[in-house]
């Protein structure tokens, strides 16, 4: 059994082409109902905004590997000068159950979470043609900064403005903004990158919902944090709200149950990544709708990627075997 460690996976690197190419095989797994996910259930004791969370799969095709997630979020963390996240992945042979991977490192989920977003704006800019646009990222953690490198790797010479707000100072001297210091916005408050984004990412621990007034025509919502909308924006959005697995998102108070139960948003109002990929419906809408999609995180993703990157580590002969 080999065991990785974030070190591991960052001597192996980040190639989002792949990643995101890993993403769109697991999806097209899912399209053929060709996995199994159990819904995940939330571990929750004493202060009830902490959680860990277990996210058990079985993903088929070529992948043909199971496991879990096992991943605690503490926001305090940050308080703390630790890591809000810490995850740990276990992956199984399919055919026997044995275990033949541990990754443990948070890394791999924020992989997982900004490839996910990666396909979401290929099969957007399949649909639209994304040229000179503006992105907007909110949030400047890991999962910001890790979509930040995404979006620029794959689009850098087609943004034309970038637009980044955290409650806390941004380093302006951060070494992945030297690249593109020319194109940077510091902006001064969420409401400059909400209204100029074409493409608007949230990346938030937000505790309270703030965002209620009309999106940017046209633009993609990304609402990777979940909680940072009210459920106002749903007379904008209803039209167009995507969602990865309905069943996982809508709970745990995201913006898409509040709408289910505020506004009566039904799940056949909705759309899935599986609809994007499968059936590119993205291309359905109307150019001048902004579209809204919400992730709440799939364990068939987690597992793919973990896949990848054990595959990776074995060809490379990186990582330490356990007996």
């Amino acid at each position: 059994m080999i065991y990785l460690n974030t070190g591991d996976i960052q001597k192996i690197g980040i190639d989002w082409n792949e990643t995101i190419n890993v993403i769109e095989k697991a999806v097209r797994c899912l399209e053929k109902r060709d996995f199994s996910q159990p819904v995940k259930p939330y571990l929750r004791y004493r202060d009830l905004k902490n959680r860990i969370i277990a996210m058990p799969a079985f993903i088929g095709g070529e992948f043909n590997v199971s496991g879990i997630k096992w991943i605690a979020s503490f926001p305090d963390n940050i308080n703390k000068s630790i890591p809000r996240a810490h995850s740990v992945v276990i992956l199984n042979n399919a055919d026997t159950g044995k275990p033949e991977g541990i990754v443990n490192t948070a890394l791999l989920s924020i992989i997982r979470t900004a490839s996910v977003s990666g396909l979401v704006l290929k099969y957007f800019d399949i649909a639209r043609t994304l040229k000179n646009f503006s992105l907007g990222i909110i949030g400047w953690g890991p999962v910001g900064m890790h979509h930040f490198k995404m979006c620029t790797s794959l689009f850098g010479d087609r943004i034309s403005t970038i637009y980044l707000y955290d409650i806390r100072p941004i380093e302006k001297d951060h070494p992945i903004l030297a690249p593109y210091k020319e194109k940077v916005v510091f902006s001064c408050d969420w409401k400059e990158v909400y209204e100029q984004s074409d493409v608007f990412i949230t990346c938030t621990v937000s505790k309270e919902t703030y965002i209620e007034h009309k999106p940017k025509q046209g633009s993609l919502q990304m609402n990777i944090s979940l909680r940072d909308y009210k459920p106002d924006i749903y007379e904008y959005v209803k039209e167009s709200i995507i969602v990865d697995d309905w069943d996982e998102v809508c709970r745990e108070n995201t913006d898409i149950e509040v709408m289910s139960r505020e506004k009566g948003l039904k799940e056949e109002d909705t759309r899935s990544i599986i609809d994007i990929v499968c059936n590119e419906c993205m291309k359905d809408y109307d150019k001048s709708c902004p579209i809204m999609f919400n992730p709440m995180g799939m364990a068939v993703f987690d597992i793919s990627i973990g896949s990848y990157y054990m595959n990776k580590a074995l060809n490379s002969n990186i990582g330490v075997e356990l007996e």
